[in-house]
């Protein structure tokens, strides 16, 4: 009687592509890699234990999304920051917003459409988590939420869209605490605006916000995000 052993399939390549490409993308968000820095696809696959095809996949995709550029005959590059671009992002994103926020506040469920929202960044002090990276998270889900709560899809995918592509620059923005008492103190007081429909005055309140973040993207330097990725590593 004949018995089979069974094989283990190796991951197939456009799995492993998908895997290396957000592995990399992470470690560009969280400052292992930052602008400028060089490597070769061979480096790249020794450390990702994968052949060269899967990373190249990786990085061709994070090329057309603008992360990384190829050099020709020299490897790849982290790409420097656009800040231009950047700002422009951000002027997006308050084009979203404030449209967002007028259709909640015509909506006539927007309590319920706030709920975990204000679940959140109305907590009393001792339950808010203090890690400058969790407030960066609950952050990216406020300004998300807000849009997704339209009901709306195509809004909140083209927003969804911009979040990412700032969101290295946007961490930045909560490596001081000032910065996360502030964002606190902000959220709570936009929440309460927009549950009372004053929609103007919600919008000028998130206008603001906004572009307190946006500033900060002016003062960034590599310098700066040298001292955040040694402080991601301890």
């Amino acid at each position: 009687m004949m018995t089979y052993r069974s094989v283990r399939k190796p991951p197939r390549e456009d799995n492993l592509a998908e895997r290396i490409y957000q592995r990399i993308k992470q470690e560009i968000f969280d400052w292992q890699l930052l602008p400028g820095d060089r490597f070769t696809e061979t480096e790249l696959a020794e450390r990702m234990d994968a052949s060269r095809t899967p990373v190249r996949e990786a990085l061709v995709r994070l090329q057309r999304e603008g992360y990384v550029e190829v050099q020709f005959r020299n490897g790849w590059t982290i790409r420097p920051f656009d800040f231009r671009s950047l700002e422009n992002l951000y002027d997006v994103r308050v084009i979203l917003e404030l449209a967002a926020l007028r259709m909640l506040c015509d909506s006539a469920d927007i309590e319920l459409r706030l709920e975990p929202l204000c679940k959140v960044w109305m907590a009393p002090l001792e339950a808010r988590p203090q890690e400058g990276r969790d407030i960066a998270e609950l952050d990216e889900r406020f300004h998300e939420h807000l849009v997704e709560s339209t009901g709306n899809d195509e809004m909140a995918r083209i927003h969804h869209d911009v979040t990412e592509r700032i969101r290295i620059v946007r961490r930045l923005d909560f490596t001081m605490d000032r910065r996360i008492e502030a964002t606190y103190a902000e959220h709570s007081k936009i929440l309460n605006v927009l549950l009372s429909r004053r929609t103007e005055h919600a919008q000028q309140l998130l206008r603001t916000h906004i572009e307190e973040s946006k500033a900060e993207v002016r003062k960034i330097t590599l310098h700066m995000l040298d001292e955040a990725r040694n402080r991601a590593r301890r």
